[in-house]
C-alpha cells in the first residue's frame, strides 16, 4: 500500500511538470496528428519539455545560443526525422507533447525559414526566418497572468501556410514565451521545429526577416522587466510592440513578389 501510494505521489508530480511545461511534438496535417517526434525535430535534452531561458538556465541553453533555432541538440536528430508534404495555402498545426495544454502567460508564434541546402534534413536553421502567425492578447479585460492571453490553455497551433510561400524545404517554428517570470529575467521560451516540403507555384519573399539567435534580445522589456501582476495592459501591449512579436505576419499580402 505504501508502494502504491509513493507511486501515486511520484506520478502526480511528473504530470504537474509536465502540464506546467511543454514542447511541440507533434504536426497536424489534415486533421490527422502524427507521432510524436515524425516531423519535428527531437531535442537531445533529459526533459524535452523544459523552458529555454536567459537566467536560471537549463543544460545552459539561453535564446542567445544557436540551438534556440530549434531546441537543444535536435539538428543531431534532423536527418532520422521525417518530411512533411504540404501545400502553400494549407492549414496545419503543431501540437504539445503528452496531450499537454499552455499553462503560462505569454504569446504564441510561428516562423518559417527556407533551407539554404535545398534538404532541410541538412539545414541548421542558419538563414532567414520569417513569421507567419502569432497570437497575443484576445481578452482585454481578462487576467494578464492567465486568460487574457489566447494561447492561454491551447493544445496545439493551428496556422496557415502563406498562399505565396514559394516552393521548397522549409523549417517551421511554433513558439511559446511564458511571461510569468519576466519580471525575474525568466521568461520561458518552448519552441521546436517542423521539416516541410512547400508545394505550389508562389513566388512571394517576406518583407520583414529575422536570424535565429539574434531574434530576441535579453533587453527587451518583455523578457526582462516586465510585471504580468503589477503593469497595466498598455504597458503590456506596448512592450510587445517593441519586439519582433509585435511585427506584423508575412502573408501575400505584405510581400516583395519576385518574377525569378
Amino acid at each position: 500500500m505504501k508502494s502504491f501510494a509513493s507511486f501515486l505521489t511520484i506520478t502526480g508530480a511528473l504530470l504537474h511538470s509536465v502540464s506546467a511545461h511543454y514542447i511541440f511534438s507533434k504536426l497536424v496535417l489534415d486533421n490527422e496528428v502524427s507521432e510524436d517526434w515524425q516531423y519535428i525535430r527531437e531535442t537531445t535534452r533529459d526533459k524535452c519539455y523544459m523552458p529555454t531561458k536567459w537566467s536560471s538556465t537549463f543544460d545552459n541553453l539561453t535564446p542567445s545560443d544557436t540551438d534556440f533555432r530549434c531546441n537543444l541538440g535536435s539538428f543531431s536528430n534532423a536527418a532520422k526525422t521525417e518530411v512533411a508534404d504540404v501545400a502553400a495555402g494549407d492549414t496545419i498545426g503543431m501540437k504539445l507533447f503528452y496531450d499537454g495544454t499552455i499553462a503560462h502567460p505569454g504569446p504564441g508564434q510561428v516562423y518559417m525559414s527556407k533551407a539554404t541546402t535545398g534538404n532541410v534534413k541538412e539545414y541548421e536553421g542558419d538563414g532567414d526566418w520569417f513569421k507567419i502567425w502569432e497570437t497575443t492578447i484576445c481578452e482585454e479585460s481578462g487576467d494578464l497572468t492567465s486568460d487574457a492571453w489566447c494561447a492561454y490553455g491551447m493544445s496545439q497551433f493551428e496556422f496557415q501556410i502563406p498562399e505565396n510561400t514559394p516552393a521548397g524545404e522549409y523549417l517551421v517554428r511554433a513558439e511559446h514565451v511564458g511571461l510569468h517570470g519576466a519580471q525575474n529575467n525568466e521568461a520561458e521560451f518552448f519552441y521546436s521545429c517542423a521539416q516541410v516540403k512547400v508545394s505550389g507555384s508562389g513566388s512571394g519573399s517576406p518583407s520583414v526577416t529575422y536570424k535565429i539567435p539574434g531574434l530576441y534580445d535579453n533587453n527587451m522589456t518583455l523578457f526582462n522587466g516586465l510585471n504580468l501582476w503589477t503593469d497595466s495592459l498598455d504597458t503590456v501591449k506596448s512592450d510587445i510592440a517593441d519586439t519582433p512579436i509585435g511585427d506584423e505576419v508575412w502573408s501575400s499580402g505584405n510581400s516583395r513578389t519576385s518574377s525569378a
